[in-house]
């Protein structure tokens, strides 16, 4: 049974990347600074799988847990006029 205070609340959309989109992970310290890199596949949507090049060259597997992670989409690239 669903009640009326549960209808007002906004549902959580999972995150879900596209090769292209930048991930950024938030570091759990302070004193440490967090990683970014570029989705170059995506092997799974559910659970997120993604192989990302990070900033600093290297590549990796990642499956971000909740909260862990966030996704900013890629800009589509401007059409040069003829």
């Amino acid at each position: 049974m669903v009640t009326p205070a549960a209808r007002g609340r906004a549902s959580l959309a999972p995150m879900i990347g596209s090769v292209g989109d930048t991930i950024v992970i938030e570091s759990e310290r302070a004193d440490a600074t967090g990683r970014r890199g570029v989705i170059e596949e995506v092997f799974e949507q559910q659970p997120p799988r993604y192989q990302v090049r990070w900033e600093d060259g290297h590549t990796s597997i990642l499956v971000p847990s909740a909260g862990a992670a966030r996704i900013e989409r890629k800009k589509p690239r401007a059409k040069a006029k003829a």
